[in-house]
């Protein structure tokens, strides 16, 4: 149960990933206006930004289909596989959005929501 702990933990953590990314070393960022600031930001920053939204976006999913998976007695080593492998899809998917290859982080996001619907089913 504890590398199921863990992913659910380092899943959190993938937004703020996408924060840091959008707002480090950005010029005159303004930590008083934070969103403000964002909104101006084009570029790798815009994109940043918006991974982070979405980010946020696939976490109740994600917590969901874990929790409900446990719920219904998935083998928590199998449960923490496929955990790793949405988070890797999901680490992948913010490179893709960052670096702007909209096609490939397409790609990417399917396969995060299958192994997403694959966890959810994978309960006994």
């Amino acid at each position: 149960m504890t590398q199921v702990t863990w992913l659910l933990l380092a899943a959190a953590f993938l937004p703020l990933l996408s924060a840091v990314a959008a707002k480090a070393g950005g010029d005159r960022f303004d930590n008083e206006t934070p969103r403000t600031w964002l909104s101006k930001q084009e570029g790798w920053r815009a994109r940043a930004n918006a991974a982070q939204q979405n980010a946020f976006e696939a976490l109740p999913f994600f917590y969901a289909a874990a929790l409900f998976a446990l719920h219904q007695g998935a083998d928590p080593g199998r449960l923490g596989t496929l955990m790793g492998f949405w988070l890797l899809a999901r680490i992948a998917y913010l490179g893709c959005y960052i670096a702007g290859r909209g096609l490939l982080r397409s790609l990417v996001w399917v396969i995060a929501l299958a192994l997403n619907i694959t966890i959810l089913f994978s309960g006994n």
